[in-house]
């Protein structure tokens, strides 16, 4: 598995306003919606392409367009969908796909309750969404659901990671393969990488309940 933190200015602007605890549920929405598109411009670069030929208005030329199968970007329900329209801002012709999972505050394993994917993901590029990587248990499960259906290879993009997260994703993850057998290529973009997890499972300094911040709190 590969981790890339991306280092951009930019990037680190729009995080330090997320983190604000005044930041209102509106602006918290908007900015982070702004900062998933900066992520998948990093995350896309080893998106697949083929030659495409063309005419312009002064002679022909090639150029590159997606190669088919198309993307599939999966959000997380319920935080993942506050960075799908960042994600299919850049990726407008890509499939969605969705993915419900808990995670129990008792145990700190998620579990899935919702799918909404094709049954057969072979050769498939897969963005998997969700916020905040923190104990990285369902973004490891989302992971492993994904390989099962054929996917390759996927990446996983969120706002915040905790080393405890990325320790454990690795350590789950370690010889994952994909339905052909062939190692599966896993790869992780976070915009900060931050100091650990709080005795509740929280990302420190973090910013928060993402879900909460993104929609308010629903009891």
């Amino acid at each position: 598995m590969r981790t890339h933190v991306v280092d951009h200015p930019l990037v680190a602007h729009k995080l330090t306003v997320l983190r604000d605890e005044g930041t209102d549920s509106p602006t918290f929405r908007r900015l982070a919606d702004e900062l998933v598109t900066l992520l998948a411009y990093e995350a896309t670069r080893d998106v697949r392409v083929e030659p495409m030929d063309i005419r312009t208005p002064v002679t022909t030329t090639t150029g590159v367009r997606l190669s088919s199968p198309k993307p599939l970007v999966v959000p997380i329900l319920r935080a993942g969908l506050g960075m799908l329209d960042g994600m299919t801002r850049l990726l407008p012709t890509a499939e969605v796909g969705f993915l419900g999972m808990v995670r129990d505050e008792g145990t700190l394993l998620a579990s899935t309750y919702a799918t909404r994917l094709p049954d057969d993901l072979a050769g498939r590029q897969c963005y998997v969404l969700d916020p905040m990587l923190a104990t990285g248990g369902t973004l490891a499960a989302a992971v492993r659901l994904l390989a099962d259906r054929g996917a390759g290879p996927v990446t996983c993009i969120a706002l915040l990671a905790a080393p405890e997260g990325i320790t454990r994703m690795q350590h789950e993850l370690d010889g994952i393969t994909g339905r052909d057998g062939s190692p599966l290529d896993v790869r992780v973009v976070v915009a900060a990488l931050d100091e650990r997890l709080n005795e509740q499972g929280y990302i420190v300094p973090g910013l928060g309940d993402a879900g909460d911040r993104l929609y308010g709190t629903v009891s």
